[in-house]
C-alpha cells in the first residue's frame, strides 16, 4: 500500500527557515511532491534548504514571494491537498524595533494563508504557532486552555494569527490544525536562538554572554517537532484543535548553559548581557508544556532527551563554526 504522503502535493511556507528545512526534507523522504514558499530576494536565497542534498533540492518547487501578498500565496496554495504554514518573523526582540512589519508578515500573512486554503478546498492546513504565546506560565504545566498573554508585539502577533485560524475553522469549516511548539532547537538553527548562542560562545569564547539566566524552558529537539507537525496533518477528527508539541521537561537557561558547556568540556564563564534582557513585563519566567493531548490524540511523544539532542547539535554546529557570528547578538 502506499504511503499517506506518496505522491501527495503539499506546500510549506517559510521553507527556507529552521523547522521549515527539516520539515521540507522529512516530507520529501515520505514521498510527498514539495512546493517551498520562500521569502524572496535578489539572492534568490533559498535560506537553509541550501543544506539539502542536491537531489532532495532537484526535487522540490521553489516558490519566491511574500507573506503579505495575497495572489502570490493563492498561486503558490494551488493544487494543494495539505498546507503546512510556518512562514512568519519570529524574533522578539526585532518585533520590539518593527512590531508593524511583524504584525502586518504574521497576521496579515496567515489571514492570506487562510483565504488561499478555503478558496481552494485544501484538505488540511496546519498552522504554526508558537509556546510565547501563552507568556509566564500562571500554572504549570502549561495546557492548551492556558490564557493567551501578549507580552511581546511577536507573541500578540502569533495570538491574533491563532485566531485568525480558528475563527476560519468555526465560520467556513476550513480543516485547519494548530501546533504550539515549544522551544524548538537542533542543526540548523540560527544564532538568534539561545541554544546556538550558548554553543558558538562556548566552543570559541572564554565568556559565553546570555540574558536572562534564571527563565526556564522546555525544549525539544528538531526531528521530534517536525514529526508532530507530520502527525497534525495525518490525524483524523482534528481538524479546528490545538496541541503542545513540548518535552514537558523545563530547564533553567542556567542549567543549560552549565549542561553544555560541560559536554564541550571547557572552561567558560558565564556573564549576564544587559542589551540581550527583554523589558521587564515582557520577559517569559517559565514555560513547560502539557503535551498530553497530543500524546493521545495525535500519538505524538518527544523521543530525543536534551542531553542526546544537546550532542547531536554541538556536533553540527562544530562543523559549521564559521556559519556563525561568534559573540556577537543577533535579534
Amino acid at each position: 500500500m502506499p504511503s499517506f504522503w506518496e505522491n501527495k502535493p503539499v506546500l510549506v511556507t517559510g521553507a527556507g527557515g529552521f523547522i521549515g528545512s527539516h520539515l521540507v526534507e522529512r516530507l520529501l523522504k515520505e514521498g510527498a511532491r514539495v512546493r517551498a514558499f520562500v521569502r524572496y530576494t535578489s539572492r534568490n536565497d533559498p535560506g537553509m534548504l541550501r543544506q539539502l542534498s542536491t537531489d532532495d533540492l532537484a526535487r522540490i518547487e521553489m516558490v519566491g514571494g511574500d507573506l503579505r501578498d495575497p495572489h502570490a500565496i493563492l498561486q503558490a496554495v494551488k493544487a494543494s491537498e495539505i498546507v503546512f504554514h510556518l512562514g512568519a518573523l519570529i524574533s522578539i526582540p526585532y518585533s520590539y524595533r518593527h512590531p508593524v512589519e511583524v504584525a502586518e508578515t504574521n497576521l496579515i500573512g496567515t489571514l492570506n494563508v487562510l483565504t488561499a486554503c478555503k478558496e481552494t478546498g485544501v484538505g488540511r492546513l496546519v498552522h504554526t504557532s508558537t509556546s510565547e504565546v501563552y507568556g509566564t506560565a500562571r500554572y504549570a504545566p502549561i495546557d492548551e486552555n492556558h490564557p493567551l498573554q501578549g507580552q511581546s508585539p511577536y507573541s500578540a502577533s502569533k495570538i491574533g494569527a491563532d485566531k485568525l485560524a480558528e475563527s476560519f475553522a468555526c465560520a467556513y469549516n476550513l480543516a485547519v490544525v494548530t501546533v504550539r511548539p515549544f522551544n524548538t532547537y537542533g542543526p540548523r538553527q540560527s544564532a538568534r536562538a539561545v541554544i546556538p548562542t550558548i554553543i558558538t560562545q562556548a566552543l570559541a569564547l572564554n565568556t559565553i554572554r546570555l540574558g536572562n539566566l534564571d527563565t526556564t524552558r522546555d525544549f525539544t529537539y528538531v526531528s521530534d517537532t517536525v514529526n508532530g507537525f507530520i502527525r497534525a496533518a495525518e490525524a483524523s477528527d482534528v481538524a479546528g484543535q490545538t496541541f503542545n508539541l513540548g518535552s514537558g521537561h523545563e530547564i533553567r537557561i542556567r542549567d543549560l548553559a552549565q549542561k553544555i558547556v560541560q559536554i564541550i568540556g571547557r572552561k567558560v564563564e558565564l556573564q549576564v548581557d544587559e542589551q540581550r534582557l527583554r523589558p521587564e513585563g515582557s520577559e517569559v519566567l517559565r514555560l513547560i508544556s502539557d503535551n498530553r493531548k497530543a500524546l493521545v490524540e495525535l500519538g505524538w511523544n518527544p523521543e530525543v532527551s536534551l542531553e542526546v539532542g544537546l550532542q547531536r547539535t554541538i556536533a553540527w554546529v562544530s562543523d559549521n563554526l564559521d556559519w556563525y557570528p561568534v559573540g556577537t547578538y543577533q535579534f
